[in-house]
């Protein structure tokens, strides 16, 4: 809600469109990311029975009578459903007793897949979905228009597709990112809020869903994945700087994905079996909230802060996952790497298409910032485009299929 008015979620055309056909509807993301405001607000999702199990009274009815929880007749919405998994168990059984479309629509602030047991009970019955905080074209409430990534993929010269798009995005955009309480908050008060969102996630997010016997420790390595973002994940390197064993650290970093906190970015290769045992790149799941964590409350022109590029970077892949979940569904986002001499921040792989995004924050560019989308593109035959993000304010052709694009446009 923004100043009492309900902002449409982007995500949510495809999440109608799933309950036309699954049974269960999932949608998950980080704390705050707007789902109860959505499935509570969303006229389409209207005439459903709402139950949140941040009621007391429903949590323990879910923990101990499941099915008795699960006993109207009609469309049944369950919100914070990862509290009591003892609902999915009694879910399947209903599902499988009669298989209805759009049964139930489930949500919560962890990424079910990730949760221990519910990707074999739910698994053919349920289509998943993840939301993440406010995006730009939410933002300035542009959703109604095809996203500037969708219509180069459908065949449209990023030229033409860049069209009358807005082209700037600020260092406020970035500090701020895309949680609804953060960026309406006025003046410097979105600081105070990630300070309270961080405390409220290490008090109960993380207790609900593990046992972390040291908080102290797991906020450490909190700050340390922050410090991190956008960068190739080295576990090693985390946990030795954390003081962490290896199988702590490995369990931590499975708590903060599971949370929805960090997201892993995979590399892309033509042969999908390398893509697996290759280092993912990680990202925290808000440029808001990494900047908190990082300490960066500044990001000035010309400035020397060394987390300037990744926290861009960081914006852009939410930006990316908001557009590509509405939009390009069956899309898989990579990052590409070869050794030390090129790489590429963003892939995106539809079908037989790929598009090749590299992002800098300066406004002035040469050869070398697109290097890596020509050494792609020479590698990659299905490539339709490079696109280099910048800080300019025009599409400019680089080269064959190679352009310069202004942030604010691949971001709309």
């Amino acid at each position: 809600m923004v100043n009492g008015k309900y902002y449409p979620r982007e995500l949510i055309k495809a999440i109608s469109r799933a309950l036309k056909i699954f049974p269960v509807v999932v949608v998950s993301g980080p704390r705050q990311s707007g789902k109860s405001t959505m499935i509570r607000e969303e006229p389409s999702l209207s005439g459903r029975e709402y139950i949140t199990l941040d009621d007391l009274n429903f949590l323990n009815t879910a923990k101990n009578e499941p099915e008795s929880l699960l006993s109207a007749a009609g469309q049944i919405t369950i919100d914070e459903a990862q509290r009591a998994p003892e609902i999915f168990l009694a879910i399947k059984k209903k599902v499988d007793r009669k298989r209805v479309p759009g049964q139930f629509l489930l949500s919560g602030s962890a990424n079910f897949l990730l949760l221990k047991n519910l990707g074999d009970s739910l698994a053919g019955r349920a289509a998943y979905f993840d939301l993440m905080p406010f995006s730009a074209r939410e933002i300035n409430r542009a959703t109604s228009r095809e996203p500037f990534v969708g219509l180069v993929f459908s065949g449209v010269t990023p030229l033409e597709a860049a069209r009358e798009r807005p082209t700037r995005i600020s260092a406020e955009q970035i500090l701020r990112g895309g949680f609804p309480p953060a960026v309406l908050a006025g003046g410097r008060a979105y600081w105070d809020w990630f300070r309270a969102y961080e405390q409220t996630y290490l008090q109960r997010d993380v207790r609900e869903l593990s046992q972390v016997a040291d908080l102290g420790a797991f906020r450490t390595l909190l700050r340390l994945a922050a410090l991190r973002t956008a960068q190739i994940l080295n576990q090693s390197e985390i946990g030795r700087d954390a003081k962490l064993s290896a199988v702590t650290t490995g369990r931590y970093l499975s708590l903060l994905e599971t949370s929805c906190v960090i997201s892993r970015l995979p590399p892309y290769h033509s042969s999908r079996t390398k893509r697996l045992v290759k280092s993912p790149k990680i990202h925290m799941v808000d440029s808001g909230l990494a900047a908190f964590l990082c300490g960066v409350d500044e990001l000035s022109p010309g400035g020397e802060e060394p987390l300037r590029g990744p926290l861009l970077e960081t914006y852009v892949n939410q930006n990316l996952i908001s557009i590509l979940g509405a939009h390009v569904p069956d899309a898989g986002l990579f990052y590409w790497r070869v050794r030390r001499t090129a790489e590429v921040d963003f892939i995106i792989e539809a079908g037989h298409k790929v598009l090749a995004i590299e992002i800098k924050w300066a406004s002035k560019i040469n050869h070398q910032d697109w290097k890596g989308l020509e050494l792609f593109r020479q590698k990659c035959p299905k490539c339709i485009a490079g696109i280099l993000g910048y800080s300019g304010s025009e599409v400019v052709p680089l080269g064959p299929g190679i352009f310069a694009v202004p942030l604010g446009t691949l971001c709309s």
